[in-house]
């Protein structure tokens, strides 16, 4: 399978997750894409020891790093740079995550490549943008996009520490919008014949994921409340316990359109009567006490149970709250197609689908993710030079 990028050529030079992760989805959309490593390799590579594995078996970094070609480059030699510089000459698409004052350092910032090569895309992912008081500060997700951005602070429950973050949940989502970014630019460039700089940063990516809190405090200068589960509002959108420890939330948005077909489903109709619930303000005054009776009723049933009666409601919108080892078993994660077979010399792999399906030109990821420098020498061969005696060996 080929894939709607065919034929563009991306050098990366990233490290960690974000840049490699975005990198990694238009492989897997079809690029050719050749990832410049350092002899000590991507620091992503110890994930895998990290976590208990080994450097050959890291699932973390082959999901950011299958369907690549690695090329082995000490850049700070002239050999290794002058190397990349013909490298990102031949390419569509340079895309870093390295910090700018370092490729300024390796004569590899924008300024100095897009006007020797007016035709690429240079894409750039950052902490937090190329402007302002600390936009040369080192980053990591947890410090841009989950810290920094609020979104930390605004999922903490009062009285709680703060939420821990997911490992890459930042790294992932901006790197969406990197591979996003370089798309909307390559077909940019098929208008104009001119590439162009394109960036993104964690701290812009955490804000626009909190685009709801942070929009309302624009424009109407208001910080919205953190819900609280026993006093939500509205009684169709928050979690609850099953009587078998499961739990589930329920998902009706519009209380009004939601409200009589929960009551049908728990068979307490005779609560559109009830003063204490009449309207959705009467419902929100009276939420504690609202949530408190749910939960007695949800109590007395397993949930495969209530999920069965909700299912004969329409109106009931609803979903369990899945453990990953739930997830893993879950009939509609591998119906929508989530998981992948990947080949590679020692087999194949099932592994996670990156978020992108296309019709006209399916995708599936080529090979696992590459040994270290593991195509030097085919890459410096289609460069028409044979494998240098100074580059290290793959």
């Amino acid at each position: 399978m080929s894939g709607p990028l065919e034929g563009v050529r991306v050098v990366e030079l990233g490290v960690w997750v974000a840049g490699p992760g975005a990198a990694g989805l238009l492989a897997d959309w079809g690029a050719d894409v050749v990832k410049i490593e350092p002899p000590a390799g991507d620091p992503a590579r110890t994930f895998g020891p990290l976590l208990g594995g080994t450097v050959d078996d890291n699932p973390v970094f082959e999901l950011d790093n299958r369907g690549k070609r690695s090329i082995v480059l000490d850049l700070s030699t002239d050999d290794g740079r002058d190397t990349a510089h013909e490298l990102i000459a031949g390419a569509d698409v340079f895309l870093t995550n390295i910090r700018p004052a370092a490729l300024g350092r390796l004569g590899l910032d924008h300024e100095a490549l897009l006007a020797a090569h007016p035709q690429l895309i240079y894409a750039l992912l950052t902490g937090y943008g190329l402007a302002g008081p600390e936009a040369a500060s080192a980053a990591y997700d947890i410090a841009a996009y989950w810290a920094r951005s609020g979104m930390a602070a605004s999922l903490q429950v009062p009285g709680s520490d703060l939420p821990l973050q997911r490992g890459g949940m930042g790294d992932h989502t901006v790197a969406m919008t990197g591979a996003a970014m370089v798309s909307a630019a390559l077909f940019e460039r098929t208008r104009t014949g001119k590439g162009q700089l394109v960036t993104t940063s964690l701290l812009r990516q955490g804000v626009y994921t909190l685009g709801f809190d942070v929009n309302v405090a624009v424009m109407w200068g208001q910080t919205l409340a953190t819900g609280v589960r026993e006093t939500m509002p509205n009684p169709t959108v928050n979690n609850y316990t099953a009587g078998d420890g499961e739990r589930f939330w329920l998902v009706g948005l519009e209380g009004d359109r939601h409200w009589p077909a929960l009551l049908r489903a728990i068979d307490r109709i005779e609560w559109l009567d009830d003063e204490r619930f009449l309207t959705r303000r009467e419902r929100a005054i009276n939420a504690r006490e609202l949530v408190a009776e749910l939960d007695a009723i949800f109590a007395t049933r397993p949930r495969a149970e209530w999920a069965a009666v909700f299912d004969a409601e329409p109106d009931v919108f609803w979903a369990p709250v899945n453990t990953i080892e739930d997830l893993l078993a879950d009939e509609q994660f591998h119906a929508s197609g989530a998981i992948v077979t990947v080949p590679g010399d020692d087999g194949d792999a099932l592994m996670l689908a990156s978020p992108a399906d296309f019709g006209g030109v399916p995708v599936a990821p080529r090979w696992r993710a590459p040994r270290l420098g593991e195509h030097t020498d085919e890459i410096l061969r289609e460069l028409g030079r044979g494998a240098d005696a100074d580059q290290p060996d793959p």
